[in-house]
């Protein structure tokens, strides 16, 4: 008898010195989701592409420029000798009317003061003024990436929408001026 108790004695000492063993996880997440939302948005900007260089090509009269930052625009005004550009803390006057790529006008032509990139305007618009000098006209074509994307503008711009914007750089009033 003395001998069972010693035999569960050390059992239970052997036993309770374990350390603790991971645990798998209830659900296993595939990534698919990802994965999926990933050729989603490769095919819309595929197809946003072709629409894009198909209206490239119906305006051959039109000297488009492929952006470094994905969109394409052309000057319907070219300032050559002005150097002035707006950069970050700088106030800008503009007007800009916006459309669809069947030119279908969304928002009328407005003006709009705008502090660089300290005041909030969708991405392809920031970085399109950023290119602009005072006085100068420009057409840009945003891929809906660059424009309001998944979300839209919660008014008139839907989903996904491709956009021509129209704008006219006003005034550049310099930060440290």
């Amino acid at each position: 008898m003395k001998h069972l108790l010693y035999i569960i004695l050390l059992a239970l000492v052997v036993f309770s010195c374990k350390s603790p063993e991971a645990r798998m996880p209830e659900t296993v997440q595939s990534g698919s989701f990802l994965k999926e939302s990933a050729e989603r948005n490769k095919k819309l900007n595929e197809q946003e592409q072709l629409l894009i260089q198909e209206i490239i090509k119906n305006n051959p009269d039109k000297d488009y420029i492929a952006s470094e930052s994905g969109f394409w625009y052309y000057y319907t005004a070219k300032i050559e000798n002005d150097t002035i550009q707006p950069e970050f803390g700088d106030t800008i006057d503009f007007q800009y009317k916006v459309s669809d790529l069947n030119g279908n006008e969304i928002y009328a032509e407005a003006q709009k003061t705008y502090v660089m990139d300290k005041q909030e305007l969708f991405t392809g618009l920031r970085e399109g003024l950023k290119l602009m000098k005072p006085e100068e006209s420009v057409t840009f074509i945003f891929p809906s990436q660059k424009a309001y994307g998944y979300y839209g503008d919660d008014n008139k711009i839907g989903t996904n929408i491709p956009l021509i914007c129209e704008v006219t750089l006003n005034t550049i009033t310099q930060e440290n001026d």
